[in-house]
């Protein structure tokens, strides 16, 4: 992967850059010795380069056998626990993979990430006819949103199949010695997978917790940290801003905060990365939003965008800039006809591939954002592949730490979350929470 910033150089200039070298070099430290805020969570950093081959095999072998009876696989989790999984998977499968799913080529889909009734009915109905196993992914196991989806799913899966083999069909993905979800996996007899004491759930793909479903969906996971140790390797040598492309990142969009730039778009041309764009999102949204700090993380995918948000990116308030994540070859080809009648005008572009008219589209938006005031930093990978895509992984995570450092936060816990909880647990009636229940219904 490479990065480029000539577009942010009007908007940012490199006497800017040069003066945060000095906190580079220690925020780079900080990371790789284990010393900084946040330490505790810090684990991912040397996470690629000392993954035990022999737990990629045990989840490779685990995998294989959920694919010989699963015709759809059930990822139960929430945050960090599934969207790093549905990133990759839903980069490199097919957009119609639904229709081709069966036996040893199972449907990835996903619960507990939200809490609609309509949601998880459809769901059940989809059980009732497929052949499916389910990973619960939780540290604790009482996280309201997945707890509550295995609880409804775990009760269809014994109905189904009776408890015995229902056992069988449940992996359980946890803390390593404690926990609701670990005593129940325990008791039970689930197998399961530990999830690294010292990884939070945004920094946690490389583990179990997004290889076991990337195993089952068919994806290389060896590949995919061979790209991420590629990433890790080149990223430890030096926190040079002229070789170290995640310090770079970092200090680039912190510059162009510190300058009113306070919303970021991440920018992506190919609809496969939707939801990298989301995985993304909650990697620096919750990492950076605290003490009334950070800059926002947006998502378009264009040219599709273009459509709806073009106009406000090329005109609207200049609080924004954008990260284009350009893919440089297409892994299909498709060629547009030439039209005898030539109706639509279009014939100059027959011949040509699709993926080019594209590349032309991305060069001409990105020329236009930079020309209304826009900054554009671009970040381009070769293709679609599991080496591209552990590399860029890696490389957003390393650059997220360094990211909030220089911001001035942990980039590594998330306090601003339990708000909700509490309120939510308060309107439920939950034991324990009712001084805070006649608090909050007065306020209703």
């Amino acid at each position: 992967m490479k990065i480029d910033i000539k577009n942010v150089l009007g908007f940012v200039e490199k006497t800017e850059l040069n003066q945060l070298q000095d906190k580079i070099n220690i925020y780079h430290q900080e990371l790789l010795n284990k010393t900084g805020n946040g330490s505790d969570y810090v684990g991912w950093v040397k996470l690629p380069s000392t993954i035990d081959s022999a737990l990629i095999n045990k989840i490779q072998s685990e995998a294989e056998r959920i694919r010989k009876q699963a015709e759809v696989f059930v990822v139960i989790g929430i945050g960090g626990s599934y969207l790093g999984a549905r990133a990759v998977i839903e980069a490199l499968s097919s957009s119609f993979q639904s229709f081709k799913t069966g036996l040893n080529n199972p449907f990835i889909v996903f619960a507990g990430n939200n809490l609609s009734e309509d949601y998880h009915n459809e769901l059940l109905a989809l059980l009732d006819k497929k052949e499916y196993a389910v990973a619960v992914i939780s540290k604790s196991g009482t996280t309201t949103e997945p707890a509550i989806a295995f609880r409804i799913i775990k009760n269809h899966l014994e109905k189904k199949y009776g408890e015995t083999e229902a056992k069988k069909r449940i992996i359980a993905i946890t803390d390593k010695q404690k926990g609701a979800l670990k005593t129940m996996a325990v008791q039970e007899g689930y197998p399961t997978f530990d999830i690294p004491d010292d990884v939070g759930g945004r920094y946690s793909v490389l583990t179990p917790v997004g290889l076991l479903p990337l195993a089952v969906a068919g994806i290389d996971i060896k590949k995919l940290v061979s790209g991420a140790i590629k990433a890790e390797t080149e990223i430890r040598k030096t926190p040079d801003l002229e070789k170290n492309q995640a310090a770079l990142y970092a200090a680039t969009r912190n510059i162009l905060y510190n300058k009113g730039k306070k919303i970021e778009i991440l920018v992506t041309y190919q609809p496969h990365l939707y939801y990298f764009t989301e995985w993304w999102k909650q990697l620096y949204g919750e990492s950076e939003g605290k003490e009334n700090k950070g800059i926002f993380p947006a998502g378009v995918n264009f040219t599709a965008d273009l459509h709806s948000m073009g106009q406000y990116i090329q005109e609207g308030c200049r609080t924004i800039f954008e990260t284009v994540l350009s893919v440089e070859n297409s892994n299909k080809k498709i060629e547009i006809p030439f039209d005898a009648e030539n109706l639509d005008g279009l014939n100059f572009l027959a011949g040509k591939h699709l993926h080019e008219v594209n590349k032309m589209a991305e060069i001409g938006t990105l020329i236009a954002h930079v020309d209304g005031n826009v900054p554009n930093i671009k970040i381009s990978i070769p293709q679609l592949s599991e080496e591209s895509l552990g590399e860029l992984i890696y490389f957003f995570e390393f650059a997220c730490g360094l990211s909030g450092y220089l911001l001035g936060v942990n980039p590594f816990d998330q306090p601003g979350v339990e708000a909700y909880k509490n309120n939510m647990f308060a309107l439920l009636n939950k034991p324990g929470f009712e001084e805070q229940t006649k608090k909050i219904k007065k306020r209703l």
